[in-house]
């Protein structure tokens, strides 16, 4: 079998396996990359200090060592990158959890159960959702699902098409380390500065193509507008494309202010339409799930072509 369509059916069967069973529930193995990186960040603060070169150290042993063990895995049998390749995109992927932490917004928003919607949207951002009214719920979940159909999604698939399992791997740890010490907070502005930055290195690509896809599968027009116009406007240079060509996709208005860490921030705005809804988050959900299988399709095209082309030439 060739190399590109061995590929391809690794990248079906990993978004089969996400698709089928979701997130591990028990004993997931973030939970243990976390605590991990925990350990390595209080030594490496201990030994080198707080700043910039200790956070690039911290890591590198943080990602690495995983990274390379994948890689050697795979040569300890002739048929062992099947079984790897697949685990690890299946791990790196988080498609079904996503829409089933959208789902859990929605459905308490449409019904009025403002509480429970409010409590829901805050397992999956980070700004304060205590007093966000309908419109707020919705605007956090339908950005988070856009942004996040680029980080637990297509970046996932991106780096599985040029790496392997191990890409897939290296892109969820290094998002991983971004969420946890990515934060522009006196404890993080220079020790967090490494895992920020290799984290915009890694999505650069998978942020565009992300935004790409949206657009699209959406209103493509309007789509492009948003992402040329409003996405220099945002600190993230890939957060920005991504949510504003998803806004503008679907037609919804996000973006504006929002409370980190009790502070008010007024963001650029996002998209363009209505004020969002429980139905923008459903809209946003069908976007990503639409936009794997664009993946899949041209995947699967660009692999037959490869292989017909390998055995015409030989």
């Amino acid at each position: 079998m060739s190399f590109a369509l061995a590929l391809v059916i690794k990248f079906a069967a990993g978004l089969l396996a996400d698709r089928l069973f979701g997130e591990v529930r028990r004993f997931h193995p973030l939970v243990g990359f976390g605590r991990w990186a925990r350990a390595v960040e209080t030594g490496s603060r201990r030994i080198v200090g707080e700043h910039r070169f200790a956070g690039l150290l911290a890591w590198a042993l943080a990602v690495l060592p995983w990274v390379a063990l994948a890689l050697w895995a795979r040569t300890l049998h002739p048929l062992a990158h099947w079984p790897i390749d697949i685990a690890l995109l299946y791990f790196s992927l988080g498609g079904r959890s996503l829409a089933e932490h959208a789902e859990a917004i929605a459905v308490p928003l449409a019904a009025g159960q403002l509480t429970e919607a409010r409590e829901r949207v805050g397992w999956i951002v980070s700004r304060d959702t205590r007093e966000l009214d309908p419109a707020g719920v919705a605007r956090a979940g339908t950005e988070s699902v856009l942004e996040n159909g680029n980080d637990a999604v297509f970046g996932a698939l991106f780096w599985f098409l040029l790496g392997g399992g191990a890409g897939a791997l290296l892109f969820r740890l290094a998002n991983t380390l971004d969420a946890m010490w990515g934060y522009r907070t006196p404890r993080y502005l220079r020790f967090g500065w490494a895992a920020a930055r290799i984290d915009d290195v890694l999505n650069a690509a998978p942020a565009r193509l992300t935004a790409l896809t949206y657009a699209l599968l959406g209103n493509t027009r309007r789509a492009l507008a948003c992402w040329r116009a409003q996405a220099p406007a945002w600190d993230s240079p890939n957060a920005g494309p991504v949510m504003a060509a998803g806004a503008g996709a679907i037609g919804v208005a996000l973006g504006g202010a929002a409370i980190y860490y009790g502070r008010v921030e007024e963001r650029p705005p996002l998209g363009e339409g209505a004020q969002p809804d429980a139905s923008s988050i459903r809209a946003a959900v069908t976007l990503v799930r639409r936009g794997v299988l664009l993946w899949l399709g041209m995947t699967t095209l660009a692999a037959i072509a490869v292989h017909f082309a390998g055995v015409t030439h030989a």
